[in-house]
């Protein structure tokens, strides 16, 4: 049984998180923390997530919950994330990171950590957006740097981040099959007389409305064809569902960044 303790726990993620947590006979929720200053801190957590009472208070500190979590499972925001990365590392605990939007000092900061403690991190937890960037770089491979390649993503309104994690995941795909940096070629929209469309550029575009879950294409344009491989989120629940089930798996590894689709077995 492992004991999860979840991070932003009644925003959206967290309370996926603890309804899946609940209905899995391999975990049992442990702690769940939100900011300080919360205004339902103290509250029972199963009551504000629609649970009814589980026994468990909603906490604004990590303070004292050292013995009786075994991994930290984080959907919040990158400061904090790495607030809770210190607290891990200090105790020794497994996290799960499903926060995005980290700065390039932040991510250093967390690969230094995995030598620590044992971390799974990914910019999307669904199974299927696993099996799409497996399928990803296998079409890269295939095709080869000649094709074209675009990438779009859309997501709800209240998202803070562009482009999404999932939409670089699947960019850094593309690039693992063609030995590059997708920094080195990736094109974030597009405006005005652009020009002939460079040789191995990929474009990244977003689109931002309303309470789209999740939606990720990439197009491969070459001479004559066209193949298109797309995921679409229906509900957050998928994401809780693969993000738990990560945690039951990272606990009792040797320190390390792993990512989803290691989770999966499909690397």
């Amino acid at each position: 049984m492992r004991r999860m303790v979840i991070c932003g726990a009644v925003g959206r993620m967290g309370r996926s998180l603890i309804q899946v947590v609940q209905a899995d006979p391999e975990a049992v929720l442990s702690g769940a923390l939100e900011y300080a200053g919360h205004p339902l801190a103290g509250q029972d957590v199963g009551d504000i997530v629609g649970l009814g009472h589980i026994g468990v208070a909603l906490q604004t500190s990590l303070e004292g919950i050292e013995d009786r979590g075994d991994v930290l499972v984080d959907f919040s925001l990158p400061a904090p994330t790495m607030e809770h990365l210190d607290w891990a590392c200090k105790h020794q605990k497994a996290m799960v990171i499903g926060t995005t939007g980290f700065s390039p000092a932040q991510l250093d900061m967390i690969h230094s950590a995995a030598m620590e403690i044992p971390i799974v991190m990914s910019g999307n937890f669904s199974i299927g957006v696993n099996i799409a960037l497996d399928l990803v770089e296998r079409a890269s491979h295939a095709f080869g740097s000649d094709c074209d390649v675009e990438i779009m993503e859309a997501h709800h309104r209240h998202k803070v981040d562009a482009p999404s994690g999932t939409a670089l995941m699947l960019g850094e795909a593309v690039m693992q099959a063609r030995k590059g940096t997708l920094t080195d070629v990736a094109q974030y929209g597009r405006q005005g007389h652009t020009g002939v469309r460079p040789q191995g550029q990929i474009g990244m575009h977003s689109l931002r409305g309303g309470d789209v879950v999740g939606d990720h294409q990439v197009w491969f344009m070459a001479e004559g064809e066209r193949l298109e491989i797309r995921h679409v989120a229906a509900s957050r629940m998928n994401f809780a569902q693969g993000a738990i089930r990560a945690g039951i798996w990272v606990v009792g590894r040797s320190p390390q960044l792993y990512n989803m689709r290691q989770v999966l077995g499909l690397i």
